[in-house]
C-alpha cells in the first residue's frame, strides 16, 4: 500500500455524485462494445461499483482487492460473485482465466504499474480496460501527482504486449481499451 491508496469507506465510492461523475453505465457500454466478453476479473473492485454494472450485462465478474473490509460490501450487493483478497501485481489466478481484466480508477493506486499491467496481460485471453482520472488539476478526485499520463499507460500496455489501443475520453474520465 501507499499514499496513493484508496483508504476511505465505501459509502464514499458509491456516493450518487461520484457514481453520476464515472458515467459507470457509459462505461461498461463501451467496453462492451465490439467484444466477445463472458467473464471480466475486476481489479481493485473496491465496493463492487463497476463489477454491479458488468453483472447487469449478463458478464461473469470475479472481483479482487486488497481491502477486506470494503470487499465485504462488494459481496453485499453482488452475493453470488466471487470476491478475493488480492493485488494488481500478483494477481491470484491462472493465465487466461478471464476474457478481460479491468481496472476502475484504481491504476494510479498500485504500488508497481509495470508488474500490475504484466498481470493483467498474464490472466487476460482478450482485453484489459483502464478508467483513470484526466491528468489535469480537478477539484474530484485524486491530486495531480497521483494522476498518470497516457503517454506512460499507453507505453506500459506495448510493453506489456498488448498489439492495439483505444483512449477514449469521457467528461471526467478516460477510458483505455487494449487488444492482445
Amino acid at each position: 500500500m501507499n499514499d496513493r491508496t484508496y483508504n476511505q469507506g465505501a459509502d464514499k465510492l458509491r456516493s450518487t455524485e461520484r457514481v453520476k461523475r464515472l458515467e459507470v453505465e457509459r462505461v461498461v457500454e463501451l467496453c462492451l462494445q465490439g467484444t466477445a466478453i463472458n467473464s471480466i476479473l475486476d481489479i481493485g473492485t473496491g465496493s463492487g461499483l463497476f463489477a454491479e454494472a458488468f453483472s447487469k450485462f449478463g458478464i461473469s465478474v470475479t472481483g479482487i482487492d486488497l481491502n477486506e473490509e470494503i470487499l465485504e460490501t462488494a459481496k453485499e450487493y453482488l452475493p453470488n460473485n466471487d470476491f478475493k483478497i488480492g493485488s494488481a501485481e500478483n494477481i491470484p489466478f491462472d493465465d487466461g482465466t478471464f476474457d478481460a481484466a479491468f481496472f476502475g480508477l484504481v491504476f494510479h493506486e498500485v504500488d508497481d504499474y509495470k508488474k500490475a499491467m504484466l498481470e493483467a496481460y498474464r490472466v487476460a485471453r482478450l482485453h484489459t480496460f483502464i478508467l483513470e482520472w484526466q491528468y489535469k488539476v480537478e477539484d474530484f478526485g485524486p491530486p495531480i501527482e497521483h494522476r498518470l499520463e497516457s503517454k506512460f499507460i499507453k507505453d506500459l500496455a506495448l510493453t506489456a504486449g498488448y498489439k492495439s489501443f483505444t483512449t477514449i475520453p469521457l467528461s471526467n474520465l478516460i477510458l483505455y481499451k487494449f487488444n492482445k
